[in-house]
């Protein structure tokens, strides 16, 4: 039988095996990987398998680009300011504070404001700043047993870096990012795939390092996209590589315009490419700024 889908001469569709119709008392299914043939039993599907493992195998890839690619052109809840809304700047280190009370990342220019104004609380929930690491980590813990993945992922970050007074502790980090992850934490997706791609706290492998950047990018994540278009580079995959640059750096990233610069210097992304790139990242840096972000930026 095909490896296409399968109808009998009035239209209706048909067992990609044996051919046997669909009908009230015989419910075809699709193959679950690829979707292309349907069949009537596990039986007819394992005795397909043979024939159709290679068609599967591309269609199955192409629906999985499909989804890489079409998927993750806006950035995460996460990577707004809850307070003044707007996406926060890259890198958002450099932009933001992270409020250990309430688990949000606040924007320079509103944490500043309220500074300024003389509030020595969080400008999101409006807990006292302690300014002390043993009761920051205490908050971060607190909000670990609730199983929050914010906090979790936070908790392994400061295992990872040795910081909140922890002793730096790589292995722990990459438990507490697991768990995380499984909770929902697209950072700790990337946080993971940063551990593989690198080996730290878990052997090397750069497979398992995609495969977690995958899982985030399609969530938004910038810098996981970022990395999935060097990694393609780094493989020979130039096209796959300024696709996945192309959408990063419309969502803000500098790095993935400077990536996109240099293959278009080298002959390996057109000149199309690099201005829609530029256009792109200068849209979204003009959507990340706001009076009070200028002006944070004299304090901080």
């Amino acid at each position: 039988m095909s490896c296409v889908p399968v109808a009998d001469g009035g239209g209706n569709e048909a067992c990609a095996n044996c051919g046997k119709q669909g009908s009230d008392t015989v419910k075809l299914k699709n193959c679950n990987a690829c979707r292309l043939v349907k069949y009537c039993g596990v039986d007819c599907q394992k005795a397909h398998r043979k024939q159709h493992k290679k068609t599967c195998k591309q269609r199955a890839a192409e629906l999985k680009d499909e989804q890489l690619y079409s998927q993750g052109h806006e950035r995460p809840e996460g990577d707004f300011c809850p307070i003044c809304t707007l996406p926060i700047q890259l890198p958002e280190n450099d932009h933001s504070v992270f409020e250990p009370c309430c688990m949000k990342t606040v924007c320079h220019g509103c944490s500043v404001s309220a500074e300024r104004r003389g509030m020595l609380k969080c400008p999101f929930c409006r807990t006292p700043l302690s300014g002390n690491d043993a009761k920051n980590l205490a908050m971060v813990r607190a909000r670990v047993k609730k199983k929050d993945p914010v906090a979790i992922n936070c908790l392994g970050e400061n295992y990872g870096h040795g910081t909140l007074g922890l002793r730096k502790d790589i292995r722990k980090a990459v438990e507490l990012w697991t768990e995380a992850a499984e909770l929902g934490s697209i950072r700790a997706l990337y946080n993971l795939g940063v551990s593989h791609l690198h080996g730290c706290g878990v052997q090397g492998d750069t497979k398992k390092a995609v495969e977690f950047f995958e899982r985030a990018a399609v969530q938004g994540h910038i810098e996981s996209r970022h990395n999935l278009g060097c990694i393609e580079g780094r493989k020979g995959n130039h096209d796959r590589a300024v696709r996945h640059l192309l959408i990063s750096a419309m969502m803000g990233e500098k790095k993935s315009v400077d990536a996109i610069k240099i293959s278009f210097m080298r002959g390996l992304a057109t000149k199309d490419q690099y201005a829609e790139a530029l256009k792109g990242y200068q849209d979204a840096v003009r959507e990340m700024e706001s009076p009070e972000r200028l002006e944070a930026m004299k304090f901080v």
